[in-house]
């Protein structure tokens, strides 16, 4: 009877041996729309990406040690969000002004030694005004020291990749060890506005009055530009004129990195060219939606008998505009799928090629687990693998 079973079990696998995933051929080649070079623009440094992709559309100099000024209070406040996030800090709690906030130089909130003040009251004077009192009584607030925020300041900075910084203070108050990239604040940028949404909307603050003071908001282009929403300012006489913007038209963010330019004008214009530029000659798509089923293929040894692929989070690319219909989608599948198959194994890879260049890859996942069949299923796959090649 057992004998039967299985010469039964070889006939149906000689008769069922397939594959459900087969890889196209490749697609005829396209022409590319040449991209003219970026615009010349007085900044000792720049860099443009976009906010998705974080694909680079245009540098100069993007990894120089540069000083970065006020902008160093853009990680100030990352690290802020950070604790508002985490419930550590509430924006109605009061905070009292110590003697070192109180008597900071530079650009200031006006508040007042000894008076308590309440977070939010001190984010809009950091971001809106960039008052370094307001600054130094957010950092002395959450970590006891300036000393002990800036080590925070450096550990955020590592593990978001900002290879090139170093931070010594709270403010941007110049320091020979106080210094960051280009490169580096864009990655920090695309974080902020990644992770604290909520939060990122008051660097788009025109203005802010605090102890019957009112003071506009130092970005230029908030007026100039609707587009542009943050994010923040910096300059002194060693430093130069700063600035990292973010604007979002038709659904593509754009941020811009503008450092050592020689006046407020000048790094209004250069942020503002750059943007021009990325927007009239790239564009972002959606090229592969997160859990579409991009293959299917044959299961052994399974509960189900194949699989459906993809990846998990949508696929978006930056490239030439006009380009984006030329885009298509390859998968190769590894052959002999054996169950149990689990969601984050990588069973395959999706290529998007524009002609022949390869633009992306992304491992192929299943959308959903394969368990291990019973022990018949088991069986009758076993004799069935023989026959395949």
């Amino acid at each position: 009877m057992f004998r039967s079973l299985l010469a039964c079990a070889a006939l149906t696998a000689l008769a069922t041996v397939h594959c459900f995933a087969q890889t196209p051929a490749a697609p005829a080649p396209v022409a590319s729309m040449a991209i003219p070079t970026a615009p010349q623009v007085d900044a000792r440094t720049y860099i443009l990406v976009d906010y998705r992709t974080d694909k680079i559309l245009a540098a100069k100099d993007a990894v120089a040690r540069m000083e970065p000024a006020s902008l160093t209070k853009l990680m100030t406040a990352y690290i802020v969000f950070q604790e508002l996030a985490a419930g550590k800090l509430k924006l109605d709690q009061l905070v009292t002004v110590s003697e070192h906030a109180w008597r900071s130089e530079g650009s200031r909130t006006f508040i007042e030694l000894g008076k308590p003040v309440s977070i939010q009251d001190l984010i809009l004077g950091m971001i809106v005004q960039s008052g370094n009192d307001a600054t130094i009584a957010l950092a002395e607030r959450i970590a006891g020291t300036e000393e002990t925020f800036a080590q925070m300041m450096n550990a955020n900075a590592k593990r978001l990749g900002m290879a090139g910084s170093h931070f010594e203070n709270s403010s941007g108050l110049p320091s020979p060890q106080h210094y960051t990239t280009a490169r580096d604040l864009s990655l920090l940028a695309n974080a902020m506005i990644r992770e604290y949404p909520q939060y990122y909307t008051w660097f788009s603050v025109r203005e802010f009055e605090h102890n019957g003071i009112r003071q506009q908001n130092r970005n230029g282009l908030l007026e100039k530009d609707p587009t542009v929403d943050g994010l923040k300012t910096g300059h002194t006489d060693s430093a130069g004129y700063c600035l990292v913007t973010s604007s979002l038209r038709n659904g593509m963010r754009l941020v811009s990195v503008v450092m050592g330019s020689t006046s407020m004008k000048a790094r209004e214009n250069a942020s503002a060219a750059l943007l021009n530029y990325g927007f009239t000659f790239f564009e972002t798509k959606l090229a592969v939606k997160g859990g579409t089923v991009l293959a299917t293929a044959r299961v052994w040894k399974g509960q189900s008998p194949s699989v459906d692929l993809g990846i998990r989070d949508d696929l978006y690319l930056t490239l030439p505009r006009g380009e984006a219909d030329s885009l298509k989608t390859l998968t190769d599948v590894q052959p002999r799928l054996i169950a149990p198959l689990a969601v984050d194994a990588s069973l395959g890879t999706l290529r998007v090629v524009a002609g022949n260049q390869t633009l992306e890859t992304k491992p192929l996942h299943p959308l959903k687990a394969v368990q291990r069949g019973g022990w018949w299923r088991r069986l009758i796959d076993s004799i069935r693998l023989w026959f395949v090649k």
